[in-house]
């Protein structure tokens, strides 16, 4: 009598692959979901970590020396300020400078040295050096020096205090740098500082300045 054949094991069941609608609903979850982190992600930049231009605050301007012989003057120029940085990150300046300008010509100049200041810190900055001679104009005539270090023009009135002729020179600090945010976004911030300073001729005293 021949032997019988062993039973086979029935085949395991492939499973169903997933339908469409499955799938397109799975791509709108992780597009939600994606959209979201970039949503947080702007709105934490923005708000916390968005690059902030440095602020320039001048504080003093100083004549050191002044001279006048033939209708040239000669000076020696200081000036004192202080430099914020607002970022969350140190700001690099490596790009920057002061000028100096009289009747719109410039007549000095100087690069500052490049340097770095700390995250929300302010570092406090003076530079000094000596501009060549230049003939000097026709002097103005102004007044006093009011309370908050501006000089007021006399336009001809003495208001009981003597006119002195004096000069006006123009300053411009300007610094130029980056802020690394999160240590890979590298961004240029640019700050600047304009004063106008009025001197005695007479003795190169200043009489006030205004930024």
């Amino acid at each position: 009598m021949a032997a019988s054949a062993p039973p086979t094991a029935p085949r395991p069941k492939r499973p169903r692959p997933p339908s469409g609608r499955t799938n397109l609903a799975s791509c709108v979850v992780a597009t939600i979901f994606l959209i979201f982190i970039v949503i947080v992600i702007l709105i934490v930049y923005y708000t916390v970590f968005k690059p902030q231009d440095p602020k320039i605050a001048v504080n003093a301007v100083q004549l050191p020396s002044f001279s006048v012989a033939n209708g040239s003057v000669n000076f020696t120029f200081s000036q004192y300020a202080a430099v914020r940085n607002p970022n969350r990150a140190a700001f690099s300046h490596y790009d920057s400078s002061l000028q100096l300008l009289y009747s719109g010509s410039q007549v000095g100049f100087m690069f500052i040295p490049a340097g770095e200041i700390d995250a929300g810190r302010t570092q406090y900055m003076a530079a000094t050096f000596s501009v060549q001679s230049f003939p000097l104009s026709a002097p103005q005539r102004l007044g006093p020096t009011l309370p908050n270090g501006d000089v007021k023009k006399k336009m001809g009135f003495n208001y009981g205090l003597r006119v002195q002729p004096t000069m006006e020179i123009e300053s411009k600090l300007e610094m130029a740098g980056r802020v690394r945010v999160l240590h890979f976004f590298t961004h240029r911030v640019y700050a600047k500082a304009g004063c106008r300073v009025a001197i005695a001729v007479s003795d190169g005293s200043v009489l006030g300045f205004h930024c």
